[in-house]
């Protein structure tokens, strides 16, 4: 079992939810979040007065798979959060990690199972 937590931009969710629902991922959580990479925030003028804003909005999405399911879903979400044929700086990033244990709460479940 596998942890995907990719963080993308906002405006490519539905693209992403696309892309996974393609490869037959269905569950998924998205939250909202702030950070930046390469682009370093970006500069705004308000009132004549000139400031960075260092903190973009992005959005994380946290997916719990089985092992036949981490390349399926990484494959998606690089095809539906890349910007253009090439992508972009800010496009995202995607992390894979191990996960040792997954419970259902409403029935016990325990493993790739409760997934």
């Amino acid at each position: 079992m596998k942890l995907v937590i990719a963080i993308i931009q906002p405006s490519r969710l539905e693209a992403v939810k696309e892309a996974l629902t393609e490869v037959e991922v269905f569950r998924l959580t998205v939250m909202d979040c702030q950070g930046f990479g390469r682009q370093k925030g970006q500069t705004e003028v308000y009132r004549g007065h000139e400031f960075t804003i260092n903190l973009l909005r992005k959005v994380q999405l946290q997916i719990a798979v089985n092992e036949e399911f981490v390349e399926p879903t990484v494959d998606a979400i690089v095809k539906g959060a890349r910007s253009g044929e090439k992508g972009e700086i800010g496009d995202g990033k995607i992390f894979v990690l191990p996960m040792d244990e997954c419970v259902r709460i409403r029935t016990g479940e325990r493993g790739p199972d409760a997934i």
